[in-house]
């Protein structure tokens, strides 16, 4: 079968890979769409890793289903999270589901990049969902980034009528500002240096659009809130320049998710003395779990939310490697999907 192997950012290749074997616990899942994910890009987090097989928002048809498999059977439409918790573990009774050990174990086999992926037996039974009719297949990879924003609103403690600034407005910031949105925020900021994806936060209803580039976002969201700044704020892009505007645009008490990673060796200068006097919470949000898969699945069947909206551009399996630069390089550019299934 084919499959896209990264061996670093100007060098992805689709080659010819052994198609999985399933086990008796396992699904084969021919795949049909598999969103690229804002990690994908990233070839610090990557480079050690390679080469690999990348793709982690597949949704596809399963074509075997192995002996043991009892919810399933060939021809169910599905989606599968790619990492799950052991569900026994001292973060898992904390419900840390993500810091759990067996959380970065698991895997798809090869990845979501492929013509087959295998899920295996502890994926198929926590974390695998059966896409319902009314979903498309492009709706479906929307599932794992929509899940990991619904984790993130739950870690900022988002109440309704909270003020919410969004630094970012890639797929994730949007998909925050969606959710914010319907979950009862009452202020929405987004800041972004890029027009194009400004416009499509003001479409989605942001309060307040903001390039930093032209205006001061923190002078802006101030007079917005009594010069008091937003409750909530979600950094998502990954660096230091980002953070410490998240910082600025966050009230006296306000809560601060960090929502992307940076570099391990890039540092935040920050004194205790402001966090203390003025208390504020940072939190951390990494990846989701399948309590919130479910969630985003619900949320989308019905309507609360329009991710696939999102979805600008879409290219074939083989043609991965200018999936890759435009996402790298369009300035027009949102979501990016990969489709297979022939």
């Amino acid at each position: 079968m084919k499959a896209a192997i990264y061996y670093n950012p100007e060098d992805i290749r689709v080659e010819e890979v052994p198609k999985p074997q399933t086990g008796p616990g396992d699904l084969l899942v021919e795949m049909q769409t598999c969103g690229l994910c804002g990690s994908d890009l990233m070839d610090w987090y990557l480079k050690d890793r390679a080469p690999l097989v990348l793709g982690h928002e597949p949704a596809g048809v399963v074509v075997e289903a192995g002996s043991d498999v009892t919810d399933f059977e060939v021809g169910d439409r599905v989606f599968s999270h790619h990492h799950v918790a052991c569900l026994n573990c001292h973060y898992c009774r904390r419900g840390d589901y993500t810091l759990c050990e067996r959380f970065r174990e698991t895997h798809l086999d090869p990845g979501g990049f492929a013509e087959y992926f295998r899920v295996p037996r502890e994926n198929v039974l926590i974390d695998t969902l059966k896409i319902p009719e009314e979903l498309s297949f492009e709706e479906a990879t929307l599932i794992e980034p929509t899940a990991c924003c619904i984790k993130g609103l739950k870690e900022a403690g988002l109440q309704p009528g909270d003020s919410v600034a969004i630094v970012g407005a890639g797929p994730t910031g949007l998909i925050l500002l969606e959710l914010a949105k319907a979950f009862g925020a009452a202020d929405l900021f987004v800041t972004d240096l890029i027009d194009y994806r400004l416009r499509v936060a003001e479409s989605l209803g942001a309060s307040l659009a903001l390039n930093p580039s032209q205006e001061d976002p923190t002078k802006a969201v101030k007079e917005r809130t009594g010069r008091r700044g937003a409750d909530v704020v979600f950094v998502t892009a990954p660096n230091v320049k980002a953070l410490e505007s998240g910082l600025d645009l966050c009230r006296k008490g306000g809560t601060l998710c960090v929502f992307a990673p940076t570099p391990p060796d890039v540092y935040l200068k920050l004194s205790p003395h402001r966090i203390f006097f003025s208390e504020l919470r940072i939190v951390g949000s990494y990846s989701t779990s399948h309590l919130e898969t479910r969630m985003a699945l619900d949320l989308m069947r019905s309507h609360r939310i329009e991710a696939k909206n999102l979805i600008t551009h879409r290219f074939p399996l083989e043609e991965i490697s200018e999936a890759f630069k435009l996402a790298s390089t369009d300035k027009n550019c949102l979501k990016v999907v990969i489709t297979g299934g022939g």
